[in-house]
């Protein structure tokens, strides 16, 4: 039997598409390999080139990331106080790649996707909400073309005992002309307002998952403290 590791998470640059007022990042050499060794005193001894390494800055809401508590809620943890059981267990993958651009997904969409599947959502799975937008997100239509999330169906799922939820799309939510368009702003994060849930955003590669149901998920945050999300470098494991 092979085992398969499938990498879901968007590629961090200075030039990607992010987020409406979230800062790119900036990836800048801040040492490089000479001057190191230069300036560590091994250039002296003939060792002339050594580790170099970059200044970094990065928001806690750029690329793949999970949303602790504190995006939302203030006084309340911030992604070190993520379970670490959460984020690590068996995955399902939804495909809601058929609803229009701006549509909120809703309940039915959900007792439906799960009929499609034949698979009853079990407490602490792990279940990836597939709109399609992954493929793209390195357009600027990323930012505007998907689905997303209603608290009804949020909730729906925190019913049956989900903790962590993901998307391939830059908000958990419908893009934000639907949410003006329709003034339902940001509903399905405000669920976090009265429940423990945790979403990943910004995923991709879902089309490589071979199946709805049956794989691994692990979606672990950096332990970043007091932060209002942190970076997750989100996997599938899939045993052939």
């Amino acid at each position: 039997m092979g085992r398969r590791v499938i990498d879901l998470s968007m590629p961090v640059h200075n030039d990607m598409v992010v987020f409406p007022r979230v800062t790119r990042p900036t990836l800048l050499m801040y040492e490089d390999w000479e001057g190191f060794a230069s300036g560590i005193g091994a250039a002296e001894h003939g060792v002339t080139s050594l580790t170099a390494h970059y200044l970094t800055i990065l928001g806690d809401h750029v690329g793949t990331h999970i949303d602790a508590l504190k995006h939302l809620v203030p006084g309340k943890p911030g992604p070190e106080g993520i379970p670490l059981a959460y984020c690590y267990g068996d995955g399902v993958l939804l495909d809601f790649r058929h609803k229009e651009n701006g549509a909120g997904i809703t309940v039915a969409d959900m007792e439906e996707a799960v009929r499609r599947i034949d698979y009853e959502i079990k407490p602490l799975d792990l279940v990836l909400i597939w709109t399609g937008a992954g493929s793209y997100n390195d357009e600027d239509r990323y930012l505007s073309e998907h689905s997303g999330m209603t608290r009804e169906a949020t909730l729906w799922l925190i019913e049956r005992g989900v903790k962590v939820m993901g998307i391939d799309a830059v908000t958990f939510d419908p893009p934000v002309w639907a949410m003006f368009e329709r003034k339902q702003f940001w509903e399905a994060h405000r669920v976090m307002y009265e429940h423990e849930y945790y979403h990943v955003e910004n995923l991709c590669n879902l089309e490589q998952i071979p199946r709805a149901h049956g794989f691994t998920l692990s979606m672990l945050p950096v332990k970043w403290v007091g932060s209002t999300g942190a970076p997750v470098r989100a996997v599938a494991i899939v045993e052939d």
